[in-house]
């Protein structure tokens, strides 16, 4: 298993098809499993692709169009009949905990776990939640609805020592923690040994974006600038290209532009219209405005 890496679990539009589902991908970052929307028929897609449901423990919902969230109330349910009793967190739009108390009054339903509401502002770039290992960022976007997409970023990590340092300079254990935060070390014959002899070099930090349901937008470009992928949504062709701006969607095309004015490294183009079959269009419309490009695959999972 890969240290950070995302499995689309869903990649049609509004309605499903025979071979799309709707919107949902988890990912996982150091051991830590995020769901990222749920639309209907996530729980299968997870089943199907061995994906564990007690390791989820923070959900992100976009917005509250049914083909990202209908899904959450049966794998609320679901986790509840597992006997799940850790706490799962939700961050969405706010109308969100109404629908979902409404659901569980009616079906008189008490969960053993508790179900924690987190609203997110759609209009502002903000720290919606972090550990010690991972943050996570709101991304305001701009679609008939209120609506958020979400950067995953690794943090900062300490430096890792050489074991080979430790034994030649007889470094104490007492003076590790300080090598690891970046000091350089003094011997006991008052040699200063610089501390980038003493470590492994850093390794580059990985981060992902996931723009959903979002009209062409370059404001979001310096939030997302520099990632090393970005999911963005692409629900038609250049065909389509007026019923996309009346929907408040994407492109192929625009998508591609945003991740070239971002300068990502990979953007992978997902929330496919069900009008389309073949999607090899969408890649074709995307290359000349940037290489790195793939269409998504349901069930694949890609490395960051």
């Amino acid at each position: 298993m890969a240290d950070f890496e995302v499995t689309i679990l869903g990649s049609s539009s509004a309605t499903p098809t025979f071979t799309r589902n709707p919107s949902a991908q988890v990912l996982q970052i150091l051991g830590r499993y995020f769901l990222i929307d749920c639309g209907e028929g996530t729980q299968i897609q997870m089943r199907k692709n061995r994906v564990k449901f007690q390791k989820i423990n923070q959900i992100f919902i976009s917005h509250l169009h049914g083909d990202h969230y209908l899904g959450l109330m049966g794998f609320i349910q679901t986790l509840h009949l597992l006997g799940r009793t850790t706490p799962l967190e939700i961050f969405s739009p706010s109308p969100l905990k109404e629908i979902l108390e409404i659901q569980l009054k009616h079906s008189e339903t008490t969960l053993r776990y508790p179900l924690i509401f987190n609203e997110i502002d759609t209009t502002s770039h903000l720290k919606i939640w972090e550990d010690n290992c991972v943050e996570v960022y709101s991304i305001p976007l701009k679609h008939r609805l209120p609506c958020s997409g979400f950067l995953f970023k690794e943090k900062e990590k300490l430096l890792s020592v050489r074991k080979d340092m430790l034994a030649e300079y007889k470094i104490p254990i007492a003076s590790i923690q300080a090598i690891k935060e970046g000091s350089d070390f003094t011997t006991s014959f008052g040699q200063v040994i610089p501390n980038y002899k003493l470590v492994h070099p850093k390794t580059p930090l990985k981060s992902y974006a996931y723009c959903s349901d979002t009209i062409f937008d370059p404001t979001i470009v310096p939030l997302i600038s520099e990632v090393n992928l970005l999911y963005h949504e692409s629900t038609f062709i250049n065909e389509h290209s007026t019923r996309a701006k009346e929907t408040f969607h994407s492109t192929a095309e625009q998508a591609a532009t945003i991740a070239k004015m971002a300068n990502v490294k990979k953007l992978l183009l997902g929330h496919f219209s069900a009008r389309y079959g073949n999607l090899d269009i969408f890649i074709q419309e995307a290359l000349p405005h940037f290489q790195n490009v793939e269409t998504v695959e349901e069930g694949k999972t890609y490395l960051i």
